[in-house]
Formats: structure tokens, C-alpha cells, sequence
């Protein structure tokens, strides 16, 4: 039989136990993918019947409401009515509270119902991964703070104040109720993200995000303004269809070779005790990389979902290729994550809608411990099993000491061109070993567990960044080579090409519990 979750039933639709049975999954599992291929069936109605240039804002809008509320209940039963609670709780701080303090307002209780909801759900179901109510909340969150943050800037703040990111995002008339909770509950993004902000979500309603980019293939007529001009529209189904596919085949490699390395076995006593470090790291990688898959799966179907509906389209390549661009929001960068050649390429690329929040509501507004407060902010929006705080303590660490070995070692390699890439492949290399070390707590949840397993492992590499912060500053100060001095070596200028750069932060974040 399909299992049931814990001592508190899975409540939801039973309708596909019987599929559940047959495939031998989760009927969990069942609901969240019949609900998504269900999605993406529904999407192109909002490029065809629901088109903007036929149908009213308000009608769009409530068909992405209406989808959203109609999924939501058929996934997670009555604990959908957190899905509306949490937004009507903000949306009355929004309408009540002077706009210059009302976003902390609306950050302090979206985060306090959101960590209720996951010390709840680890009471009555601690260490599952069961799909529930606490998934979509989370997105909300996002979504929910975001848009108080834009309108705090939108309505408080003079342009000149503002970053390029923040005066794109300003808001400066309050939404309506219907806009508002179509925003927070659209079927699109509601089971897994995207994250995506309200500006960006209105001009889909609209159409805007359509007529402000024009197509190289469109015709002018004969200068006129652009209200003239033929705006031929991209098609979407190539790059869903890519990602649909990218999607499944991360659903089967996971399912297939995931059970020969299992999360679980960092749990033994014989794994932990009697292996070398080597190993023992192999291991990590292995199995963290495996665990990514699931991943990879819900966050491309999800993509794939708001493309086809039109949803992310972020204008055209250029005018030589003319390549429309399906960007605008999306979860993750598969192979910019595993390929990237330094920690902070990798992370940009794992989870982006989060990263972006977090700049968005947390980096460009404080002034001092920017990385250290996003990360706390990333642990916490999370949950509250002791294996995330391990991993965002750690990442916080690493990351400020590849910040020291970039300023102190690269200038070194910029020499040549076979030292920079030498020292690209050592900085690859050690990017894997990092994100396994770091993030296997994050998996596997449990504190102790993972702090033995760290033990045995004899923080080598929590040593080395110490290291790196305390004695490397010393043994080889910074040199300060620039970008024009390293291209007049032979190093091709590129994201790594320059030794400045702008500190990211992590968004190592789940936005469903596959």
C-alpha cells in the first residue's frame, strides 16, 4: 500500500492511491506530479483563449487564482487554508501600517506563521520529506515579503535612494485584493516557485512583458511608435519541451541511483568509523550530487510550467541571433552549478529565485554582516532541523575564505595563462569537495549525526578555511592585480577575469520536499 505520513495523515486527495500502489510511490508524490503535469496542460491558455490582447486583467488573474486554490486543495487538503492565512495576515499589515515600516512588519510575521508551521510539522512528522503545506509557504514568504519591501520603496523612497534592482521593482500604487492574492497564489509558481516579484508577474498579466522587448523579426511600419509595431511573439514549447525532458531524466537517475547511495548510510557506524577520509569524501560527493536530482526534477517542471504560459520571458539574445530568452525567473542553472569553477559561481546558479530574494530583502539593505544575516535569514525561512544550520554556518565560513584565497593566491596565477587555468581547475575541483562537505547536514538533517561524521572527518576543511582567514592574509598579502593587468598576461577577461567582485549569498534552499 502507499505509505501514509506519519501520525498525522497525509490530507489530501486519495483519488491516486491506487497509482501510488502501482508505481510504488508516495501517494504524496502522486498528488504533487498529477497537480504539475496537470499545470502544464493548463498554461497555454493564457497565450491562446486567456490571451492579454482579448482578456481582461481581472479574468487572467482570477484563473491564476482559481488554478492555484483548486491545486493547493487537491495536493494538501485543508492544510491549504495556510496558503490564504498567511497572505491575509500580511495583507492587512500592508493596508494598515505606515509604508516606511510595514515591510519589517510583513518580514517578522510572514517568518513567524512560516516557523510554526515547520516546528509543527517536525513535531508530528520530524525527519520526513513528505510534500506538505510547508513548501508552498515558503514560496509565499518570498513573494509575500518582496512585495512589501517594492512598496515600501515604491512609496517611501526618491529614485536616488534606490539600487537599479529596487528602482525596478518599486511599486508605487497599492494592489488590489485580487491582484494581490493572485500574485501569492497563481497556480504557475504556487507548488514549487519560482520565485517571482509582483512588477515582473504584472507585466505577464498585462502583456508588457511581451510588447517592451521587440523582436528582431518584427516590422516597424514605417516608424511608427511602438503601439504600431507587429510584435511577433516567441514560442515557448522548444524550451519546455528541453526542460520537461532535462526533468524527467532527473527523475530517473535519481530513482535509479539513489538507492545504491544512500543518504542514510553517513549514519553508520561502519561508514563513519572503519572508512578512510577519502572515502569518506567520495561518498559525500557521490550521494549529495544524487540527492541534487530531485531536485533538478521539481525545479525544471516548474520552470517549464510558467514558460508555457508565458511567464519568464526576458526578451532576445541579441539582434544577430534573435534568440528569445526564457530567464526572467527561474530555479536553478544545472550546469552553471555543476560546473562552476568557485563557490560563488556555483551558489548563483543553485536555487536563483532565492539567492535573488535575499539580496533583494536582506544584502542591499543592511550595512554591515551582509553575508552572515542572508544566511541567517536563508536558515530560518528553511526550518529548524540542526543539519541546516550546520550547512549555513559552514557555507557562511567557506565563503568568506574563498574570499581570502581569491584576494591572497589568484593575482599569483594571473601571470600566464596555463597558471590561471591551473588555477581554475584546482578552484573546480575544490568547489565539489566544498558543496559535498558543506551541505550533506543539510540532507541529512539530524545534529549529531552530522557533527560525528564531521569528527571522523576530522574538520579538514573547516580547518583550512580558518586557515585561510587567519594566517593566509599574512603569509601572502594581496597583491591587488587588476583585470587590465591580467588581460595583458593572456588571461581572457570573463566572471572570472576580474579579482573584484560582488559578495553573493547562498540560497541552498529547497522550495518543495521531494
Amino acid at each position: 500500500m502507499a505509505q501514509s505520513v506519519g501520525f498525522m495523515p497525509y490530507d489530501s486527495r486519495r483519488i491516486f492511491t491506487w497509482v501510488a500502489d502501482q508505481a510504488g510511490l508516495p501517494v504524496d508524490q502522486v498528488n504533487y506530479l498529477f497537480c504539475q503535469f496537470l499545470a502544464l496542460l493548463l498554461a497555454p491558455l493564457f497565450r491562446t483563449a486567456l490571451h492579454p490582447s482579448t482578456t481582461r486583467p481581472e479574468t487572467r488573474h482570477a484563473v491564476g487564482l482559481g488554478g492555484g486554490v483548486a491545486l493547493g486543495y487537491f495536493c494538501f487538503g485543508m492544510q491549504a487554508v495556510h496558503l490564504g492565512g498567511l497572505p491575509a495576515l500580511c495583507y492587512i499589515i500592508i493596508r494598515t501600517q505606515n509604508p516606511r515600516i510595514m515591510q519589517k512588519m510583513v518580514l517578522a510575521v510572514a517568518l513567524v506563521y512560516l516557523s510554526c508551521i515547520h516546528i509543527y510539522r517536525q513535531i508530528y512528522d520530524y525527519g520526513s520529506y513528505t510534500l506538505d503545506i510547508t513548501g508552498p509557504l515558503m514560496v509565499v514568504t518570498q513573494k509575500v515579503t518582496s512585495l512589501a519591501f517594492s512598496l515600501h520603496d515604491g512609496l517611501t523612497r526618491q529614485d536616488s535612494e534606490l539600487t537599479d534592482s529596487q528602482k525596478h521593482h518599486a511599486i508605487r500604487t497599492m494592489p488590489t485584493m485580487l491582484e494581490y492574492f493572485s500574485f501569492l497564489m497563481c497556480f504557475q509558481t504556487l507548488m514549487c516557485g519560482p520565485m517571482v516579484f509582483y512588477r515582473d508577474y504584472m507585466d505577464f498579466i498585462t502583456g508588457q512583458n511581451i510588447l517592451k522587448h521587440v523582436s528582431p523579426s518584427s516590422n516597424r511600419l514605417d516608424g511608427a511608435p511602438i503601439c504600431r509595431e507587429v510584435v511577433r511573439e516567441p514560442s515557448p514549447y522548444l524550451v519546455v519541451f528541453k526542460k520537461v525532458v532535462c526533468s524527467i531524466v532527473c527523475a530517473v537517475i535519481y530513482v535509479l541511483l539513489i538507492p545504491s547511495f544512500p543518504i542514510s548510510r553517513l549514519k553508520e557506524t561502519e561508514f563513519v568509523e572503519e572508512t578512510s577520509l577519502w572515502y569518506k569524501t567520495a561518498y559525500l560527493m557521490v550521494c549529495t550530487t544524487l540527492v541534487r536530482f530531485k531536485y533538478y526534477h521539481a525545479w525544471l517542471l516548474a520552470d517549464a510550467i510558467c514558460n508555457m504560459s508565458g511567464l519568464g520571458f526576458n526578451g532576445y539574445n541579441s539582434y544577430k541571433d534573435g534568440l528569445a530568452r526564457w530567464d526572467l525567473i527561474s530555479n536553478v542553472d544545472i550546469l552553471g552549478f555543476e560546473f562552476g569553477l568557485s563557490l560563488r559561481d556555483s551558489i548563483q546558479q543553485w536555487n536563483k529565485g532565492t539567492t535573488v530574494w535575499l539580496r533583494f530583502i536582506v544584502y542591499e539593505r543592511v550595512t554591515r554582516f551582509h553575508t552572515v544575516l542572508s544566511y541567517a535569514l536563508s536558515a530560518v525561512w528553511h526550518g529548524f532541523y540542526a543539519g541546516y544550520y550546520l550547512t549555513f554556518m559552514s557555507g557562511a565560513l567557506f565563503t568568506f575564505a574563498s574570499r581570502s584565497v581569491r584576494r591572497s593566491v589568484r593575482p599569483y596565477f594571473l601571470r600566464q595563462l596555463w597558471l590561471s587555468n591551473l588555477y581554475h581547475v584546482a578552484t573546480f575541483a575544490l568547489t565539489r569537495i566544498t558543496l559535498a562537505y558543506a551541505t550533506f547536514s543539510f540532507v541529512l538533517l539530524e545534529l549529531w549525526p552530522s557533527v560525528r561524521l564531521y569528527l571522523h572527518m576530522y574538520l579538514w576543511l573547516h580547518i583550512l578555511a580558518l586557515a585561510a582567514l587567519v594566517l593566509l592574509p599574512f603569509v601572502l598579502p594581496s597583491r591587488g592585480c587588476t583585470a587590465p593587468a591580467a588581460r595583458a598576461n593572456g588571461v581572457p577577461p570573463g566572471r572570472n577575469g576580474s579579482v573584484k567582485h560582488a559578495a553573493h549569498v547562498n540560497g541552498m534552499a529547497k522550495s518543495t520536499r521531494g
